[in-house]
């Protein structure tokens, strides 16, 4: 059954001269996600690993498979092109979370990945990237405190609240393809990101530095 598209006409162009073997068309239909997915492995990525892994290695290992099964994908559409190379790059990652870390993989329940078994959007992901938006390096001194309430309260959240704003706020998915991932109808899916935004800005309304961080 061929389902949801979601690319424009030239991005359909290139997908099917890509499928059919064109080795130029297929580069540049990986360039033009690259950036997107990139987004998805430096947010899921096992702060662990900083520097033994490298996102571009993950990107690597994506595209291979990529090339592989891009063929079988053009055939069958079983999802949105989009959604279908970030599901093969979150398995990429989690495989080379394995790899690495192997029975030192988070096994605590807030941090499992709610869909498709990719590497969860943890409350230390979270707070990185939130830390990564302080508007002064002279906050340094109280990194570490900040770090740690942030975490607090990302950690309040229910798993599937935090994956929604993982999801829309930070991977930038749209409410189509995020109910899409978590097996969600759009209204659902529309509705707990609202609220779980709301959430997090009125947790956050209490931590120095953050009440401007999230965007109404």
């Amino acid at each position: 059954m061929r389902v949801g598209r979601g690319i424009s006409g030239e991005l359909e162009v290139l997908l099917r001269q890509a499928s059919e073997g064109e080795e130029d068309a297929r580069g540049k239909l990986f360039a033009h996600y690259r950036d997107r997915l990139r987004r998805m492995v430096l947010l899921r990525m096992d702060r662990r690993l900083q520097g033994r892994l490298d996102p571009s290695d993950v990107m690597q290992e994506t595209y291979i498979t990529y090339a592989k099964r891009l063929a079988e994908y053009a055939a069958e559409r079983p999802m949105p092109f989009f959604l279908w190379l970030r599901l093969i790059t979150g398995q990429k990652l989690t495989d080379l979370h394995r790899q690495h870390l192997g029975a030192k993989m988070r096994t605590a329940a807030q941090e499992v990945s709610l869909h498709r078994s990719l590497p969860a959007a943890t409350s230390v992901s979270l707070a990185a990237q939130l830390l990564g938006k302080l508007p002064s390096p002279s906050q340094a001194a109280s990194w570490e405190e900040t770090r740690r309430q942030v975490e607090e309260s990302l950690n309040s959240m229910e798993p599937i609240d935090r994956e929604v704003l993982a999801l829309r706020h930070f991977e930038g998915l749209s409410n189509s393809e995020t109910a899409q991932v978590l097996g969600l109808k759009k209204s659902a899916a529309s509705n707990r990101y609202i609220r779980a935004l709301k959430r997090l800005k009125d947790i956050l309304a209490t931590v120095p530095g953050f009440a401007d961080t999230i965007s109404k």
